[in-house]
């Protein structure tokens, strides 16, 4: 029977495990098996590349977009404190586009909640609301979840470009 200290210390490694696994993308997945892309989508703007190994095209394109997206999400927040509702329907309307063009499913899905809330539907899109506050908490916690999702992707994505050895598998 192992002592309490193989048991702490087992306990602690995988504790410190999960914790690094939970902040750090898992780059040994190739990049088909990442769950916030449309890869099929994703590779299409791959494909763009040609033959060029440094992936300079995608590369613009992605970065190009991350700043895109932190501008909006700048934006959206400013809209909020005003509570311009239209003006934040057209926001996610238009991270949306962008968002979709890439394959990034889950940020595209927030978006398209932000865009329904701000026309005074419910995140479906089905159901109107009649108060401006819920359609404003809507958003805010739209916006909270997409920013995480945005986060995780830009981290995997910056990896794939940028990281050792340039990942691209």
């Amino acid at each position: 029977m192992p002592s309490k200290d193989t048991d702490t210390t087992t306990t602690t490694k995988e504790t410190a495990t999960e914790e690094r696994e939970s902040y750090q993308p898992n780059y040994v997945l190739p990049i088909e098996k990442w769950d916030f892309i449309d890869y099929g989508t994703f590779e299409q703007i791959l494909e763009m590349d040609d033959e060029d190994e440094e992936r300079d095209f995608s590369r613009a394109i992605v970065h190009g977009f991350m700043e895109q997206a932190e501008q909006t999400f700048k934006e959206m927040r400013a809209c909020l404190e005003k509570k311009d509702l239209t003006q934040l329907s057209s926001l996610g309307h238009f991270l949306k586009g962008s968002s979709a063009t890439l394959g990034l499913t889950n940020v595209k899905d927030h978006c398209e909640k932000i865009q329904n809330f701000g026309l005074g539907r419910d995140e479906t899109g089905t159901t109107n609301i009649e108060d401006p506050e819920v359609s404003l908490t809507g958003i805010r916690s739209a916006l909270d979840e997409m920013t995480k999702e945005y986060e995780r992707a830009k981290l995997h994505l910056t990896e794939y470009y940028e990281g050792p050895g340039n990942k691209q598998s």
